[in-house]
C-alpha cells in the first residue's frame, strides 16, 4: 500500500471526520494539522515540524509525552485483563487501588470515588448525585446549582448548562430549565473597578450570597467553581475569594463542588487546586491529569458525609458507564500517579518550574499589547488590550487573541486563545531552557500581532 501523506490524511479527514469545537467551513478551507509523534514537551506534525506544546495537549499531559512506564502499564494490564465492568458487585484490582490512591491525595474527608470517562461525565454525575442527595435528605426542592460566568464545566447537557461560556448554549437550547443559575465570575483585571484584589475578591464572592438569598436557600443545592478558571481565561482568584465562598456555602447549607478537571493532579503546585486556595469542597471532579491524557479516565471524589447518605440510604444508584473504572485506564492512572509522586513533579511545579515559568512570562508585561500576565504553577494567561492604562479590550471582530495564537504556531509554539487572552499550561517536565524558548516564541508572536494591527 502507498504510504500515507499529509495530503491523503487531510483529504480523508475532510470526508469523514467531524471535529469538536471546529468550524467545518474553516476546516474545509484551511485543512488540518496531522500530529504523528511526541516526546517530552514537543510534538511533530506529518510535515516534520517540531512544535513546543504549551498546552500539554488539552491541559492534560502532565508527565510529558513518551513515558514508557505508562505504555508498559497499559500493555501489562491489557495482557492480564483488558476490560471488565464494575457493575453488579464487581471490581478489578486497578479500579479499587486507584480509588484508594485518589482518596489519599484529596483534601478533607473526600474518601469515596466514582469513575467516569471524562470531565463532562464527571460533572453530569455530580448533578445527579446532588439531586439524589437532596431527595434522600427530605429536601426535594433543593436542586438549583449556582455556577459562574466564564466557567467551563464540560459539554454534555448538564455540564454545558452549568458552564458560563454562553456561546455554548444556543445551538442546543441550553441551559436546561431549573438546573443552573449563573453569577458574576471572579475576574479582577476587567471587573475590579479600581479595587484591590482582596477587596474585589470579597465583592465577587458576595454575589453568591446575594443569589442564594434571591433564589431562597431552601432551593439552592450547590455551588460549582474551578479553583482557577481554565478555558474561561486562567483568572487566578484573590486570596480573599475562596475562604469567603467556603463561609457562604456552610452558612446556607449549600454543597461546594470544586471542578478540578484542569487544576487537579499538580498543575497549581499542590495535588489539587483546592489545597492551593484553601477550598473546603464536599465534592471534587477530576480528569485530565489523572492519566496525563494517555487514556480516558475521570471521576468524582465525594465527602464521607455525602457518600454515606447515598450508600446507606439510597439503595441502588441507577447511574454508571460501561467503562466506569476501566481496568486498563485505571492501571495507567496508577502508574501516572506513581510518576508524579516518585519524581516529585508536583513539588517541582510548586518550587521550581512553576515560579520560573511565572517569572519568565512576567517579562512579557512590557510589551505594548500586554495588559496583564497572570498565573499560578504551570497555568498562565497573557491578556492583550488596546489600552494598557484603562484595560480596554480590542474590538472582538479583530480576533487579536486568535491572531497571536496563529503567529505563535508559526514560531513553533502551541498556545490557546480565550477572547483576547492567550493561555498556556505546559507539561510538568518542561525545563528552564524550554521555558525560555517558549517565552521567546511568545514574544515574537506578540511582535507580529502588533505589526498586523498597527
Amino acid at each position: 500500500m502507498p504510504s500515507k501523506t499529509t495530503a491523503t490524511w487531510s483529504e480523508a479527514d475532510l470526508r469523514h471526520h467531524m471535529h469538536p469545537f471546529s468550524d467545518g467551513t474553516e476546516l474545509a478551507e484551511l485543512g488540518v494539522r496531522v500530529i504523528t509523534r511526541a516526546k517530552g514537551v514537543y510534538y511533530w506534525d506529518s510535515d516534520g515540524n517540531k512544535i513546543l506544546d504549551g498546552m500539554a495537549g488539552l491541559w492534560c499531559v502532565n508527565v510529558g509525552y513518551g513515558r514508557d512506564e505508562l505504555v508498559a502499564a497499559a500493555s501489562q494490564q491489557m495482557s492480564e485483563l483488558p476490560y471488565y465492568n464494575t457493575f453488579f458487585r464487581t471490581t478489578t484490582p486497578p479500579a479499587t487501588e486507584l480509588a484508594e490512591a485518589i482518596s489519599r491525595l484529596t483534601p478533607g474527608d473526600l474518601k469515596h470515588v466514582f469513575f467516569t470517562n471524562s470531565g463532562s461525565e464527571a460533572v453530569d454525575t455530580v448533578v445527579k448525585l446532588v439531586r439524589f442527595h437532596a431527595n434522600l435528605t427530605g429536601r426535594p426542592e433543593k436542586k438549583i446549582i449556582i455556577a459562574r460566568d466564564y466557567a467551563y464545566h464540560g459539554v454534555t447537557m448538564a455540564a454545558a448548562s452549568l458552564s458560563g461560556l454562553s456561546e455554548m448554549h444556543p445551538q442546543s437550547d441550553l441551559p436546561l430549565p431549573g438546573l443552573a443559575s449563573h453569577i458574576e465570575g471572579c475576574y479582577w483585571y476587567q471587573r475590579g473597578d479600581g479595587e484591590s484584589p482582596e477587596d474585589y475578591g470579597l465583592r465577587a464572592a458576595a454575589a453568591l450570597e446575594r443569589r442564594i438569598l434571591e433564589l431562597g436557600a431552601d432551593n439552592v443545592a450547590a455551588f460549582i467553581g474551578e479553583p482557577v478558571y481554565g478555558a474561561g481565561g486562567v483568572m487566578v482568584p484573590p486570596d480573599s475569594y475562596w475562604p469567603e465562598i467556603n463561609r457562604i456555602c456552610r452558612k446556607y447549607e449549600v454543597l461546594l463542588i470544586a471542578d478540578e478537571v484542569v487544576c487537579g493532579f499538580g498543575r497549581t503546585g499542590e495535588w489539587f487546586g483546592s489545597q492551593t486556595f484553601g477550598i473546603e469542597p464536599d465534592i471534587i471532579t477530576f480528569a485530565k491529569g489523572l492519566s496525563s491524557g494517555y487514556l480516558p479516565v475521570a471521576g468524582v471524589a465525594v465527602s464521607d458525609r455525602i457518600a454515606r447518605v447515598i450508600l446507606e440510604r439510597g439503595g441502588e444508584w441507577v447511574h454508571g458507564f460501561t467503562y466506569s473504572g476501566h481496568p486498563t485506564c485505571c492501571a495507567v492512572a496508577l502508574a501516572n500517579i506513581r510518576i508524579l509522586s516518585e519524581e516529585g513533579l508536583v513539588e517541582r511545579v510548586r518550587n521550581d518550574v512553576g515560579p520560573y515559568y511565572q517569572a519568565a512570562l512576567a517579562t512579557l508585561a512590557d510589551h505594548p499589547l500586554v495588559g496583564e500576565v497572570r498565573g499560578i504553577g504551570l497555568l498562565a494567561a497573557v491578556e492583550l488590550v488596546q489600552d494598557k492604562a484603562t484595560h480596554q479590550s480590542f474590538d472582538e471582530a479583530l480576533g487579536v487573541g486568535r491572531l497571536c495564537r496563529e503567529h505563535a504556531l508559526r514560531e513553533g509554539l502551541v498556545i490557546r486563545a480565550v477572547r483576547d487572552a492567550n493561555v498556556a499550561a505546559p507539561p510538568f517536565v518542561i525545563t528552564h531552557q524550554e521555558i525560555d524558548s517558549l517565552v521567546a516564541m511568545w514574544r515574537k508572536a506578540l511582535d507580529r500581532t502588533l505589526a498586523d494591527i498597527e
